[in-house]
């Protein structure tokens, strides 16, 4: 197909910027969970946007930060192995917030850049011109970019000149995946995720941060128009268990009800959800564990 482009797009930036929103608004789905607590996406989450001109296909990275835990530290590991496989790098920083220890990491990872880095300035509908300005020019100054934009991520307020700079930069080449393709990631893995962010919405504190999710059993019976899922929600500590289940198991019935009705919408089919809640002792550090939970491929 001559003058067909394909590529892949890394988005880059700190916890909580806004690139899962990005994704999910250029895709035209919902295939990356969103909370309004740091450090929500664990994994590297693939979209695909088909358009006439080509296949667009964006990664979304876990929040560049200072790790502590292992996991943390395999987050990291994530994004920044990102930097390597992809054709271009959108940088995406935060208006409300600015230059801090977050970008700088990422400055200094992007220096050696073989590849295109677009600035894009996310939130401008929450913050003036002047404001974009300032942060434009603060950045510019410390990096070479081959663009920038300011954009909208929740709104698509200016996310199209993007996507137009996007498929100036692609290379030509096929499609890497079918056009009905939105998200390499398998229907399990967007069930836990679901699962999941409710959990993150619905609790507090440490117990959002030493939570994941398994998925034990995914089986269709189209003979009743019936998805039953199974999972596990794996916590580090008892008293984290007895926050999950709350009392009279009232917190647990919420999560599975809310999980339940997303699932529903996201699969379009009635979906029979079965949550378990079992300890494993500081999971968040063992390695094998992690591997286990699909969290030690690129550590």
């Amino acid at each position: 197909m001559k003058g067909f482009k394909s590529g892949f797009v890394a988005i880059v930036g700190r916890p909580n910027v806004g690139k899962s929103t990005l994704l999910n608004y250029v895709v035209g789905q919902k295939i990356a969970i969103i909370t309004p607590k740091p450090q929500t996406t664990r994994n590297r989450i693939l979209g695909i946007l088909n358009r006439a001109d080509g296949q667009y296909i964006f990664i979304d990275t876990p929040g560049i930060h200072q790790p502590r835990k292992l996991l943390n530290r395999y987050m990291v590991a994530q994004a920044k192995h990102t930097f390597y496989d992809s054709d271009i790098i959108l940088f995406l920083v935060d208006a409300t917030e600015g230059y801090g220890k977050e970008e700088e990491l990422i400055v200094n990872a992007l220096r050696n850049s073989s590849v295109p880095v677009l600035l894009v300035i996310n939130k401008r509908d929450l913050v003036n011109q002047e404001r974009i300005q300032g942060i434009r020019d603060e950045f510019v100054n410390l990096l070479k970019f081959h663009k920038v934009f300011s954009i909208s991520a929740l709104t698509g307020d200016g996310v199209e000149d993007v996507l137009m700079a996007l498929g100036e930069l692609l290379p030509e080449g096929p499609p890497y995946f079918p056009e009905d393709m939105v998200t390499d990631r398998t229907e399990r893995f967007i069930a836990a995720e679901i699962i999941r962010e409710k959990i993150m919405l619905l609790t507090r504190q440490e117990v959002p941060y030493a939570v994941a999710v398994l998925v034990d059993t995914f089986k269709e019976n189209e003979q009743k128009g019936i998805l039953h899922i199974g999972a596990s929600i794996i916590v580090e500590k008892d008293s984290q268990k007895g926050i999950i289940i709350g009392k009279g198991g009232n917190l647990l019935k919420k999560i599975g009800t809310e999980s339940r009705l997303a699932l529903e919408e996201f699969f379009a089919i009635h979906v029979y959800l079965e949550l378990f809640v079992k300890v494993r002792k500081d999971w968040t550090k063992n390695a094998h564990f992690l591997k286990e939970l699909g969290y030690g491929e690129k550590s």
